[in-house]
């Protein structure tokens, strides 16, 4: 950060946060079209909504990894958003704290919804392993 003042240094902060939430409704939107696919069995659609959700996740990755580097060289070696935010008292701070509780509710929602369409694809996957190659103790002696 020794090349950018204070103020820039928040304003990629804030810029992330923006970012951030914008793709967290993306990905709420490709999570909700994920469960439909899996309901109708469409594994092409499937494969494709992966390979949108990927690049996604990735930049939200890069994101936060940019922003733990901000916010210690602002507030400290072990500061986090939390940190930040209580240090500010303006306007702008208080404009990131609402954009900062609105991410983690949407990340909370995203994964909610991840949990939701792992439970119901590996709950088919389980269902069309016992239908191929039946149930090994269908036939056990008793």
């Amino acid at each position: 950060m020794s090349r950018l003042t204070r103020e820039q240094a928040l304003g990629k902060l804030r810029a992330g946060v923006s970012a951030d939430l914008d793709t967290s409704q993306a990905i709420l939107a490709l999570l909700a079209r994920q469960f439909d696919a899996a309901l109708r069995h469409r594994s092409a659609e499937l494969t494709e909504l992966a390979e949108q959700l990927s690049p996604s996740l990735e930049a939200m990755e890069q994101r936060r990894v940019q922003r733990v580097s901000l916010v210690r060289a602002l507030c400290g070696a072990r500061a986090d958003m939390a940190t930040l935010i209580a240090s500010l008292d303006t306007p702008q701070g208080e404009a990131l704290r609402a954009d900062w509780q609105a991410l983690e509710q949407l990340v909370l929602e995203c994964k909610r919804l991840n949990v939701r369409n792992s439970a119901l694809l590996t709950e088919q996957f389980s269902i069309m392993q016992r239908v191929l190659h039946g149930e090994e103790t269908l036939y056990e002696a008793r």
